[in-house]
């Protein structure tokens, strides 16, 4: 029954491109009264952090995320392994290790058989049995968009805590997943991406991002984030503008998807990623290109771990990553902070 569906066509967003961006998200969160405070909350939304980490006090602290989003791929399963996949990401972005799922569904009942939604939830369990962790229930609601995602509880010691704003000067970067997932998205709305160039991207977007959890007990990794809706750009300010520093990206190095540069000839461009630059592009030089900035502030879905390493520690760590099946390369450096947060190398 699915092999006719395009749930692509039934959403007006693909994935992480359809978050809010980072500018209209200060709004909404914007408040004039005091912020609630607790004691053993250790990290809330200030810092526009992957996850909330709460102290248990016995040494360990409890991580709780949600992530979910509307189809970017047509397959069902692949959709919901997908959302699944991601979610589970942002256990792994503060160095920890997840504990079970539920499940967030939205599901358009008057368009899209029910028989679909069990093999988006299909591919749910699929990416948490991947995980190792159950999914334990959830809770679904009839509404005018195809939507799935899972809140996520995971654990993490005190010490192996790992945070988007405690970079470190002189630091070296790295990212894990090659870039240019909205753009191929966008080019499969178009009809006009290849079957093996989406091939490669749903593997991508598939593959969990479990050696966050390796990367916990590492005291040279300074600072962990996923790169996700606002792109490599935005999870980059927030990284360098929280931990006060600036960064130089080297562009020649960064991963990229096959074959991006002929979707970006057929201007494969997401909505979303104008949405970021119209949100943080001032925080970029003057000197990054256009092509780039479509390129850096390309929403990703699923994407990978950008991690800052202490630049004496970059042969210990690339050859700890490269024991785990990772071949990694510093994409960029840290730096003393200047007027803009991301500069070319």
């Amino acid at each position: 029954m699915s092999e006719n569906i395009k749930l692509t066509s039934f959403s007006h967003g693909a994935g992480c491109g359809c978050k809010i961006s980072p500018q209209i998200l200060d709004q909404i969160l914007k408040s004039d009264k005091p912020k609630a405070s607790h004691p053993l909350l250790l990290v809330g939304n200030e810092s526009r952090d992957d996850a909330a980490v709460f102290d248990w006090q016995n040494g360990e602290a409890v991580i709780s995320t949600t992530d979910f989003f509307m189809p970017i791929v047509d397959d069902p399963f692949d959709f919901g392994k997908i959302a699944a996949t991601n979610a589970i990401s942002d256990i792994y972005a503060m160095g920890g290790s997840p504990l079970m799922a539920i499940a967030i569904l939205g599901w358009p009942i008057d368009k899209l058989a029910p028989e679909i939604a069990a093999q988006v939830l299909e591919g749910g369990r699929a990416a948490c049995a991947e995980a190792g962790i159950p999914l334990a229930g959830g809770h679904s609601i009839d509404s005018p968009e195809p939507i799935f995602g899972l809140a996520v509880t995971g654990k993490v010691r005190k010490e192996h805590l790992k945070q988007n704003d405690t970079a470190t000067k002189d630091c070296m970067l790295y990212l894990t997943k090659p870039l240019g997932v909205g753009i191929l998205s966008t080019g499969q709305k178009r009809g006009i991406v290849s079957p093996a160039d989406l091939a490669r991207a749903v593997k991508q977007m598939s593959t969990l991002n479990s050696f966050g959890e390796k990367l916990g007990p590492l005291p040279y990794v300074t600072s962990l984030t996923d790169v996700t809706g606002f792109g490599l750009f935005g999870h980059l300010v927030e990284m360098a503008d929280g931990s006060g520093l600036s960064a130089k990206i080297a562009f020649e190095n960064l991963p990229l998807l096959s074959n991006i540069d002929h979707y970006l000839d057929q201007k494969c461009f997401p909505g979303g990623t104008a949405r970021n630059l119209a949100s943080y592009g001032e925080r970029l030089s003057e000197e990054i290109s256009e092509r780039q900035r479509y390129i850096g502030a390309d929403p990703q879905t699923s994407g990978g771990l950008l991690i800052a390493v202490e630049a004496e520690h970059t042969a210990a760590f690339e050859k700890f990553a490269l024991e785990q099946g990772l071949e990694l390369s510093p994409i960029g450096e840290l730096t003393d902070r200047k007027e803009k947060a991301i500069y070319l190398a």
